[in-house]
């Protein structure tokens, strides 16, 4: 239980800075935009960026840290079979993660290198590894296919929502 509202409120807490804060071509607020109308979700976002003032580093760097965290927590239990090896899931967030960064750094992707980004990338699977270890059934993730498998790979999915379409 502790592992679900653990990530429950960090999700909540990154969705709210991605709403709040990131820009409105970011996926998650277009789909907002989208229900409400550009007009409410300018008037939302004006007031609750008057009332709560962030810096540039919890707006552009904890959220990639607390979905590292989540994603690594709700991946402790599985693995991936390739061949005759088995590779824990709960080691590719933090590699892809990583990885996309240097990405960046190489202009192959959109983005800005940040090492800042990569403490909290650290951070959150550090914190998720080792919080949640003991937790772990090491069930493979695709075979059979469950709904906690299921709820895994929605949370590596979402990763998509923070894109921001150019």
């Amino acid at each position: 239980m502790k592992r679900t509202y653990s990530i429950v409120a960090a999700l909540s807490i990154s969705l709210f800075i991605y709403l709040f804060y990131r820009s409105e071509k970011t996926v998650v607020n277009e789909l907002l935009i989208l229900v409400s109308s550009r007009d409410t979700y300018a008037a939302i976002k004006n007031t609750v960026m008057r009332a709560v003032s962030l810096n540039e580093l919890v707006i552009f760097s904890l959220p990639g840290g607390l979905w590292i965290f989540c994603v690594t927590a709700l991946s402790q239990g599985f693995y991936m079979k390739i061949r005759s090896y088995k590779i824990q899931v709960g080691l590719a967030p933090i590699l892809f993660a990583i990885g996309l960064e240097f990405f960046q750094l190489m202009h192959l992707t959109h983005g800005t290198f940040d090492l800042w980004d990569i403490a909290f990338y650290l951070t959150g699977w550090f914190l998720a590894w080792y919080s949640f270890r003991s937790q772990r059934l090491q069930q493979n993730i695709l075979s059979p296919f469950t709904l906690p498998g299921f709820i895994c790979l929605s949370c590596f999915f979402s990763v998509y929502l923070a894109h921001v379409n150019q």
